[in-house]
């Protein structure tokens, strides 16, 4: 159930967060789910750490702490006023550092296939925030869809079919 509460409000700030871009939501309301969702993600990583039985078990604690790690960034960033840049350089890093979980949690299932799909997904759009954020290219636009479509097919739905015992 951990995962099904993770997606779902990973899909909440990403969807949220692309209306934030798109310039709807001021910078200083953005910060309440971006703390709320980084506490909740750390928690979840803690018990996954906690609960760790092999090696999987601390990789998926890891791989979900760089979930936890820039939504907190993107919070202190609003609250603070720093452009972003530190962040964008920290999502190459993520990007790069996500890619193979894209290959490791491939299986025969649709469930597999899905969470192989959304790693590759959270790898590019990590990749566009450095390329916005980090390197300062002019892709707003993009941003603001590729965070909204990946908020919503990557957590939003999938989390909510989780959580209803639709999803394994």
């Amino acid at each position: 159930m951990l995962l099904g509460i993770t997606l779902l409000y990973v899909g909440a700030v990403l969807v949220l967060n692309s209306i934030w871009l798109a310039g709807r939501i001021e910078d200083r309301e953005i910060i309440v789910i971006n703390v709320a969702v980084a506490a909740i993600s750390t928690s979840v990583a803690l018990g996954l750490t906690v609960g760790a039985v092999d090696q999987e078990g601390v990789r998926n604690a890891a791989m979900t702490l760089l979930f936890a790690i820039t939504y907190g960034w993107v919070a202190y960033n609003r609250a603070t006023g720093c452009d972003g840049r530190g962040l964008g350089w920290f999502s190459l890093f993520v990007a790069i550092t996500v890619l193979p979980m894209a290959f490791v949690a491939v299986s025969p299932s649709l469930w597999g296939v899905w969470m192989a799909a959304s790693w590759a997904a959270w790898s590019t759009l990590w990749f566009i925030y450095f390329l916005e954020l980090g390197l300062g290219w002019h892709i707003r636009k993009l941003t603001v869809a590729a965070t909204f479509a990946t908020g919503v097919l990557t957590g939003w739905l999938p989390g909510l079919l989780y959580l209803h015992g639709v999803m394994p």
